[in-house]
């Protein structure tokens, strides 16, 4: 058995290895392409061709945790058609190869892509494309991350609340136009702080240039009145860290799990709605396993007889399967999103559907074959 895991070990990490480098390469190139139009323009003179090439270069892990299942499921099912097209898997399974057997094979090597992608999307990833996106920013100035209005926060002080709006962050970490609105325990805006920049602190934030708006309304309409008054610097205490600010401006999906769950946490304390963030935390939690269900989804092409026909039918085929699988992935979390679907099951859906199904016809082919 030793020999057999590591003939079967060595082709599909050798076919995997070389789909994962061709799609790398592809989304290397269109990512290249696609920066070229920031290169040169008046306002980034400094950002060339070679801060480009670093740039999409950083971003390759991001790339690369998105296509491992895939290029599993690919170079699985390429070593799985070819052992059976040359009667390859037909010794094996006379030398003691059962059924149960290659299945508990597959699974192992599976694990082990599945910690790969983990790793990757947890910890590779989230740094460099921080990396990247800093480089980036040093050589095109100020950046907005989340469209026009930027990032939105909300923090609760016994009865007082605060909205706390981001606009952009600067190459070196300082946030511009921040904004901070403070209601009191009616609902209403008591005051409105606007600083043109902010430097995140451990328990406060430290603004310059602020714009003090007090909103002294005292229930009466006639004798309501707005003072304004002009500070050059001023703390202001807050539990609001660096890392939920990075993560609020952030996608969701380029955010690790333990991030996610911080999040969550500090949206949940403030009355905020996380159904969004829960979905894609455990799409984080159930991703790396989806290497599982890409792995049991080839092993029954071993089964097959076509020694007339080719491969490459059957790795379409393959490919076909594994973007159904993304598709529905990616249907079933925007449907838990807006149908406020349980966000474990939203996740784990997709992948225990096409379990069953590999599973099923994994079965299928043994008793019929």
């Amino acid at each position: 058995m030793k020999t057999i895991r590591r003939l079967i070990y060595v082709e599909a990490l050798k076919a995997v290895a070389f789909v994962t480098l061709g799609f790398l390469s592809l989304f290397f190139f269109f990512d290249f392409v696609d920066e070229l139009q920031s290169v040169g323009r008046p306002e980034s003179l400094a950002y060339g061709p070679v801060q480009a090439l670093i740039y999409v270069t950083l971003m390759i892990p991001n790339h690369l945790y998105e296509l491992l299942p895939i290029t599993v499921l690919i170079g699985c099912i390429f070593v799985m058609a070819r052992l059976a097209q040359s009667s390859e898997y037909t010794i094996l399974r006379t030398s003691g190869l059962g059924p149960w057997r290659a299945l508990r094979t597959l699974l192992l090597l599976g694990m082990g892509f599945v910690i790969l992608t983990f790793a990757i999307g947890d910890y590779v990833a989230p740094i460099s494309g921080r990396t990247a996106q800093l480089i980036k920013s040093r050589y095109q100035g100020t950046y907005s991350f989340v469209g026009n209005t930027g990032a939105w926060l909300k923090e609760k002080r016994g009865d007082v609340s605060y909205a706390v709006n981001v606009l952009a962050i600067s190459r070196n970490g300082e946030l511009r136009n921040a904004r901070i609105f403070e209601f009191d325990q009616n609902g209403y805006v008591s005051k409105q702080l606007s600083a043109s920049t902010a430097r995140i602190n451990d328990g406060h934030w430290l603004l310059s240039d602020v714009e003090q708006q007090d909103y002294d309304t005292r229930g009466k309409t006639d004798t309501a009145r707005i003072t304004t008054t002009k500070i050059p610097q001023m703390d202001w205490p807050t539990s609001l860290t660096a890392e939920m600010v990075s993560v609020a401006l952030l996608r969701p999906d380029r955010m690790s799990t333990i991030d996610l769950f911080d999040y969550i946490r500090h949206l949940d304390a403030n009355g905020q709605t996380a159904q969004r963030y829960e979905i894609e935390f455990w799409r984080k939690v159930f991703y790396p396993l989806s290497c599982l269900v890409m792995v049991v989804l080839a092993l029954p092409f071993a089964y097959l007889h076509f020694r007339q026909a080719g491969i490459t039918t059957y790795v379409f085929g393959g490919v076909m399967i594994g973007i159904s699988f993304f598709l529905l992935n990616n249907v079933f979390g925007y449907l838990g999103n807006l149908s406020n679907w349980s966000p474990w099951l939203t996740a784990a859906a997709p992948g225990m559907i096409y379990s069953v199904m590999s599973l099923t016809a994994f079965s299928w082919l043994v008793l019929r074959r």
